[in-house]
Formats: structure tokens, sequence, C-alpha cells
């Protein structure tokens, strides 16, 4: 705890920020992951549940926790155009803050490097001010200031990976949205 407090009091005014940012980032990667994560699930298990009613023939219609439900009962008779709207509405809604994580995973390594560029620089000037300077010094300067860039490949990493799930549940989602859809306009068809 000792060599983290020594860090932070022998840093400047840029790489402190450079790293509350980077941990700024990576607080709202997991609480863009949790929440988004939590809110399509629960979206995706309502809208299989209103499928499998919808396949198994015990429905004529989306089931009232649908996402597609609120859309269907404003019209009299369903069309491609409002399923689509409907589906399209539940994906946007649904997919809030994927575009930070993709912002997050492709800045902080930038942001990171920023960091350890500026305590490079540093090191460079106060062993300038020195008479004498031995790889005992320049190593430990070095590795400290290298602490920005491990930073902010460890945030990217992280906002990368979450984007990537959380892509891959809307993508499930929207699948779920349009086989029901699907489902709809072949019952009109077949009336």
């Amino acid at each position: 705890m000792g060599s983290l407090l020594d860090y932070f009091i022998e840093s400047s005014a840029i790489t402190i920020f450079v790293l509350l940012l980077l941990s700024g980032y990576f607080i709202t990667t997991f609480w863009v992951f949790i929440d988004r994560f939590y809110i399509i699930n629960i979206r995706i298990t309502s809208e299989s549940k209103s499928l499998k009613a919808l396949y198994t023939g015990q429905s004529k219609t989306v089931a009232s926790s649908s996402l597609i439900f609120t859309y269907l009962s404003r019209v009299n008779l369903p069309n491609r155009a409002i399923l689509e709207a409907a589906s399209s509405d539940a994906i946007r809604v649904s997919t809030k803050g994927l575009t930070w994580l993709s912002i997050i995973a492709s800045t902080s390594p930038f942001i990171g490097l920023f960091g350890t560029v500026i305590g490079i620089l540093e090191t460079f000037s106060k062993l300038g001010s020195q008479s004498s300077a031995s790889l005992s010094v320049v190593a430990p300067a070095i590795s400290e200031a290298l602490i920005a860039t491990a930073a902010g490949i460890a945030v990217a990493i992280f906002a990368y990976t979450f984007h990537l799930i959380l892509k891959r549940k809307a993508y499930e989602l929207s699948s779920l949205l349009s086989s029901q859809s699907e489902v709809i306009l072949s019952q009109l068809n077949e009336d």
C-alpha cells in the first residue's frame, strides 16, 4: 500500500488525471455491461416464451410481456412495417450504452499510452538534472511510467469483451423478435 501511495505522490498531475480517467472508464464499462446484460437477458427470456407459445399454437399473438405487444395493441391488423418498427425500437432501447463500450475500448489504450509518454518525459527530465544515470535509476522510473499503458490495455480488454457479449445478446433478441414477427405475418396470410 505504501508503494502505491508513493507512486501517486511522485506522479505528475497529468499521470494522476490519466489514471483517474481510466478508473472512470473501468467503472463505466462494468456498469454498462451489468445493466445491459441484465435487461437484455430478461427480454430474451420473455421473447423466448412468447415465441414458444406462438410456435406451439398456444397463442395467436405475442404475449403481453413481449416488446412487440404494445405496438400490436395499437393497430387493427398487424403488418410488416409496425412489426419492424417494434423490433427496431426494442433493439435500440436494449443496446443503449454499447457505443460507450466501443468508445472506451478504442480510446483507453491511447489514453494509457499518453500517460506513459508523459511519465517517460518526466523521468528523462529528472534524469537530465542528475550528473549520472544508471539502469538501476532509469528502469524503475520507466516501469512506473508503463503502469498507465497497462491500465489502458486492461480497460480496453474488458470494454471490448463486454461489447461483443452484449452485441451477441442483442442479435439473439433481434432474432427472437424477427421470428415472432414472421409467425404473426404468416398467420395473417393463412386467414
